[in-house]
């Protein structure tokens, strides 16, 4: 198969999942793939192509941070619960997030300068309307993915591994990774594409089912008991700090919250959202195929609606089910909601 007739397989596959409408009339159509999957990969509920291939982009972290914890990083570094949590976040750039990223990077006696994510505006600016404060400076530990770097820096500095190359590769750490990652998932390295992230880390690509099963792992297990202890303490952390993965006002802290601590939450760049259950060992993707941030919010609230979890009233959950469409006056001028029906495997 040519990658031309790849792409438009894939393109194919995805079916309308949200929907954005002006005076009441449908006027963009968001297609996607949904996979909701238990421990060991079966696929239990689907949309669309549930293998569809996707970067895994930000959906990633958690398991980016493997090799680290596996080294048993966090003790040896003396990290706090909310520092392990900043390692698989998406962070908005909040003092506190600042200050965490600062904390690992001491604790591993590593400069800021030695971060390779570059920086961005901060998120908490736009996800909370506020101009940026007149004495805000923005470095690199200010980018949504300072606390992986920093997670990253900290492996070489335990590892005796050169900082200057970390995301190259051919680096030691980035070929564990993807070893750790294809290791889970039962597939030889090379099996899953490779492609470079907003970040400049190596990003992994995979079915979307595949995608799932990673976070049915982190909240049910099912990896053997040495990865599983691992899942757990990353778990914990995530769920017992949700603001430190995401921050003020964005959806994967909202979806935090309602979870009540049974469930974790990660967004990715390009319409990737992830969730994992605890209490139900499941795993849910979603690939929305343009790339729509705000639709795959709906769509997984519409996904947690169907498969009866969470209180649909909930306020964290309801202000995503359907998004209010604005102009620049303020005025509604239409909405984002789900049109799709999941299927029962």
């Amino acid at each position: 198969m040519t990658a031309a007739s790849s792409a438009s397989r894939l393109s194919s596959a995805h079916i309308p999942l949200v929907v954005s409408t002006r005076g009441g009339i449908v006027e963009n159509i968001h297609h996607g793939s949904i996979a909701v999957v238990d421990r060991t990969g079966r696929i239990l509920f689907s949309a669309g192509d549930p293998d569809t291939i996707s970067f895994s982009r930000s959906a990633l972290k958690a398991f980016q941070a493997l090799p680290f914890l596996r080294a048993d990083g966090p003790r040896q570094l003396g990290l706090t619960r909310p520092q392990v949590a900043l390692l698989a976040a998406s962070h908005s750039g909040e003092s506190f997030h600042v200050e965490a990223a600062q904390a690992i990077l001491d604790k591993a006696r590593m400069p800021v300068q030695a971060l390779q994510c570059g920086c961005h505006a901060p998120y908490f600016l736009e996800a909370t309307g506020q101009p940026p404060p007149a004495d805000l400076k923005v470095d690199a530990r200010h980018h949504n993915c300072s606390g992986k770097h920093a997670g990253f820096l900290s492996y070489c500095r335990l590892q005796d591994l050169p900082a200057q190359t970390y995301l190259d590769l051919g680096h030691p750490l980035q070929q564990r990774i993807r070893s750790e990652v294809s290791g889970l998932l039962g597939l030889p390295p090379q099996a899953l594409p490779v492609g470079i992230d907003g970040c400049s880390a190596p990003n992994l690509a995979m079915p979307l089912s595949a995608l799932a099963r990673l976070w049915a792992m982190l909240a049910g297990g099912g990896a053997g008991a040495a990865t599983d202890a691992l899942f757990e303490q990353l778990f914990d952390a995530m769920t017992a700090h949700p603001d430190y993965v995401s921050g003020t006002a964005r959806n994967d802290l909202d979806f935090a919250r309602a979870g009540q601590g049974d469930w974790v939450a990660k967004a990715g760049a390009d319409g990737v959202q992830t969730l994992a259950v605890r209490s139900r060992g499941l795993g849910i993707a979603i690939k929305i195929g343009d790339g729509h941030a705000n639709a795959r919010s709906v769509a997984m609230v519409e996904v947690l609606r169907q498969l009866g979890l969470g209180d649909p009233t909930h306020p964290d959950l309801a202000r995503h089910a359907k998004i209010p469409i604005t102009n620049i006056a303020g005025l509604q001028t239409g909405e984002l909601r789900p049109v799709f029906e999941l299927i029962r495997h």
